[in-house]
C-alpha cells in the first residue's frame, strides 16, 4: 500500500533552517514495528504517523517515533503533523482550533498570526533533580558543576532535564561528550543580553539507541517545558522568542507566550518542502 508523506520544516526562519519532520499520512495498517522501522531508516529526530482519532473530541491521532523509540509527545512533530494534516485537507471540528490525540492525551493547536502554536501539556515530571543527577548532566556536557546555576526536570514526554547556564554565550560554548552509556535527554538554556530580538538560547541533546549523543536542531517539547519553568521562576513574563540550532547552522525561532489563564503556548513557522508517496 502506498501512503503520502510530507517533509516539513518546523521553526525555521527560512526554508531548510528549522527541524525537519517526516509525516506519513494514512498510516492505518502499519504496526508499531513497521513504524519504528520507517523512523529508524529515515534517520530524522522524529517521524510521525497520522491516524483516525479514537477520542471523539480529537481531529486526528498521531504516533511519534524517534530513531529508537516511540514518544508520548513532542513539540515540532505536533506542529509539523498539524500542518501536514491541514495541507492534506483536514478540517477541524472547531473553527481555528485543532485537537491532536497523542500519547499524553489531547493537545490543542491554533493559529498564532502566520504560525501554528500548541498548548504546552502538563509536565509528567517536574521539580528539582538530585545533586547526583545534576552532576551527571555536567559530566555529559563536560562543564563544571558550578556552571549550572539552576536545574529542573522538564519532562513532558521525552524526559528532559533542563539546566540553566549564566548566558547564551555559555550555552553555545558547550562541547558535550559524544557518547553516554544510558538514555539521557538534556536541555541547556541561557539568556541573551536584554534588548535583542531573541531572549534565550537553547540546545537539546539526547542519546540514540547506541549511546551516541545527538544534538536536536529545534525542539518544541523542550521549549514548552522550559517556557513553563521560566514563567514560573519569574525569568520571563508575557512572551519571548527563543533561538535554537545555532551551533548546527540552523536559525530556529520559537515563539513562547503565556496567556491570561497561565497557559503556555509554543509557536513557530511550518513549511512543507518535499512531498511524495511511500511504499513502505
Amino acid at each position: 500500500m502506498t501512503r503520502p508523506f510530507h517533509l516539513v520544516d518546523v521553526f525555521g526562519t527560512d526554508p531548510l533552517t528549522g527541524n525537519p519532520l517526516a509525516v506519513i499520512a494514512d498510516a492505518e495498517g502499519l504496526d508499531t514495528a513497521g513504524m519504528q522501522a520507517i523512523a529508524g531508516w529515515l534517520n530524522f529526530s522524529e517521524t510521525t504517523f497520522l491516524l483516525p482519532p479514537t477520542d471523539p473530541a480529537a481531529d486526528y491521532r498521531v504516533r511519534i517515533f524517534t530513531m529508537a523509540h516511540e514518544l508520548p509527545f513532542a513539540g515540532h512533530p505536533t506542529l509539523g503533523s498539524a500542518h501536514a494534516w491541514l495541507e492534506a485537507g483536514g478540517r477541524p471540528r472547531r473553527d481555528g482550533v485543532i485537537v491532536q490525540e497523542c500519547g499524553v492525551g489531547r493537545v490543542t493547536i491554533r493559529r498564532d498570526a502566520d504560525r501554528l502554536a500548541f498548548a504546552a501539556p502538563p509536565l509528567l515530571r517536574g521539580g528539582t533533580p538530585s545533586e547526583a543527577e545534576i552532576a551527571a548532566v555536567a559530566a555529559v556536557l563536560r562543564i563544571e558543576r558550578a556552571a549550572i546555576i539552576d536545574a529542573a526536570w522538564a519532562d513532558n514526554g521525552p524526559g528532559w532535564i533542563a539546566v540553566m547556564l549564566e548566558s547564551a554565550e555559555a550555552v553555545l560554548a558547550v562541547e558535550p561528550a559524544r557518547h553516554h552509556p544510558g538514555r539521557i535527554d538534556i536541555g541547556i538554556v541561557g539568556a541573551h543580553a536584554p534588548g535583542g530580538s531573541v531572549a534565550f538560547e537553547l540546545r537539546a541533546l539526547f542519546t540514540d539507541a547506541h549511546g551516541g549523543l545527538i544534538e536536536d536542531p529545534v525542539t518544541g517539547s523542550l521549549n514548552a517545558s522550559v517556557g513553563q519553568w521560566l514563567f514560573a521562576t519569574g525569568r520571563a513574563s508575557g512572551s519571548y522568542v527563543a533561538a535554537q540550532g545555532t551551533r548546527l547552522g540552523r536559525s530556529g525561532r520559537i515563539h513562547i507566550r503565556q496567556d491570561g489563564d497561565g497557559q503556555t503556548w509554543v509557536g513557530g513557522a511550518t513549511r512543507t518542502l518535499f512531498t511524495g508517496r511511500t511504499d513502505a
